[in-house]
């Protein structure tokens, strides 16, 4: 009988368990985290995309690169074919000087075809009212370089993330983003997503791959930023872990060279 009751009490104290973890849930939003690493995948071949056609742009005519300001940006067509209009804003239009394109073979042209006057207009107004709103914290972030990403949205808003970009010396930092919704005229903020806690954090790249640890432990789920900064530098790390308040994260490299999100509980 004492058998018994014991077998008992630990069936019934390991299902005490299981439910209790049951009712703890996923330890993140994985319905949230999936929707941020799509938005990641894209803003990681825009990336792609600008560091290669500026590079064509600044190998351009000096006269031409002149006639360049910060409001360039790069767009998807219909083919999946990759734009990046070169140019710049001045009382209401914006002149375009230069347009590449770049095929899914990584092959940049540059062709001569005008974009329509309104798609360019409305994406530097949309670029000028995120980074105005941006500017004002600029005093504290000490010259750390950022990077910008813009996307039309399908009711004709805008999307604009302003990211550290890989930083001088070797570094990378983190812990500062500036994600805008702007409204279809490109001149309103709908919506601020931002993320920065009044202070960047970085690493050194160094010759030796290493494990580094990313501390966001104040929140629930990764950010946008924190997802982008692994699978950005992932290659000059060895393993990149977001550590948040309950769980840790990370992208794993199989022997294909495939990588997966890992998620574990703290």
């Amino acid at each position: 009988m004492r058998k018994f009751l014991t077998l008992l009490f630990c069936i019934l104290n390991f299902l005490t368990q299981a439910q209790k973890s049951s009712n703890q849930g996923i330890i993140i939003n994985l319905a949230e985290f999936n929707k941020k690493t799509a938005i990641v995948d894209w803003l990681y071949k825009y990336d792609i995309v600008a560091w290669m056609t500026s590079d064509s742009a600044m190998a351009q005519d000096k006269k031409e690169v002149a006639g360049m300001g910060k409001e360039w940006f790069c767009f998807q067509d219909k083919s999946e074919v990759w734009h990046a209009v070169y140019g710049k804003y001045d009382h209401g239009l914006f002149n375009q000087v230069f347009h590449f394109t770049l095929d899914k073979t990584l092959k940049i042209k540059r062709i001569s075809d005008r974009i329509d006057t309104l798609m360019l207009n409305t994406y530097s107004r949309a670029l000028i009212t995120a980074n105005k709103k941006y500017a004002v914290f600029k005093d504290s972030l000490h010259n750390v370089t950022f990077n910008q990403y813009i996307k039309q949205n399908p009711d004709k808003t805008f999307s604009v993330w302003i990211l550290p970009a890989f930083q001088k010396a070797n570094y990378v930092v983190y812990g500062g983003e500036f994600i805008y919704t702007i409204d279809q005229t490109g001149t309103k903020v709908l919506k601020d997503d931002s993320y920065y806690q009044g202070r960047l954090r970085g690493f050194k790249v160094e010759t030796k791959p290493r494990t580094i640890m990313i501390d966001y432990s104040e929140l629930e789920n990764p950010t946008l930023g924190a997802i982008f900064f692994v699978w950005s530098y992932k290659k000059y790390f060895q393993n990149i872990y977001i550590e948040c308040a309950h769980s840790k994260c990370t992208a794993i490299k199989d022997e294909n060279e495939v990588y997966t999100w890992v998620h574990t509980e703290k």
